[in-house]
């Protein structure tokens, strides 16, 4: 077994990555406050052909150095729109047909293995900050939250690993 080269990987350029169809499914960051987490959903949406990611509250937007340190010009190629409020970043969501799920441990929270998207719909993915996570407020508005099981001590995982796993489990739910 060899290890694959940087130019073997098939890799897109950033104007071929805007033509391609993309999962119809949105981030949402509400308050990230560590510009590598921003970064590092950038270079994940990418990854996994997301359709945009909104910035909302004190989340850092780009250009950045700091955002760029993780996301590696993911920021150039995944679209993304800055929101004062969670809320009207969700309003505008909703109105474009968005299912809109928290991740977040909550009563009645579905637990990531039994969430079954379709194929074509319309996901919106809020994540909360680091701290605090989702916003009690938001969580309200949202038609559901979603959870990731977790066995050990902490029951927390850094915001950015969250969104790693739950995208890709949607994204191979949505895809294979």
């Amino acid at each position: 077994m060899r290890k694959l080269r940087t130019h073997e990987l098939g890799r897109i350029s950033t104007d071929e990555y805007q033509s391609k169809d993309k999962n119809p499914v949105v981030v949402v960051l509400d308050n990230i406050r560590s510009c590598n987490n921003i970064g590092s959903f950038f270079r994940t949406g990418d990854a996994l052909l997301i359709e945009a990611i909104h910035l909302c509250g004190i989340t850092a937007t780009p250009p950045n150095k700091e955002i760029h340190k993780t996301a590696l010009d993911a920021e150039k190629s995944v679209a993304w729109k800055y929101f004062e409020n969670t809320e009207d970043s969700l309003k505008e969501l909703k109105e474009e047909g968005y299912g809109i799920y928290a991740i977040e441990q909550v009563e009645k929270s579905i637990g990531l293995p039994d969430f079954k998207p379709s194929k074509k719909e319309k996901i919106a993915l809020v994540f909360g900050n680091e701290v605090k996570g989702v916003q009690q407020k938001i969580v309200d508005l949202c038609d559901g939250a979603i959870e990731i099981p977790q066995f050990g001590t902490k029951h927390s995982f850094n915001v950015s690993v969250s969104g790693g796993i739950v995208l890709w489990d949607i994204f191979s739910k949505m895809n294979f």
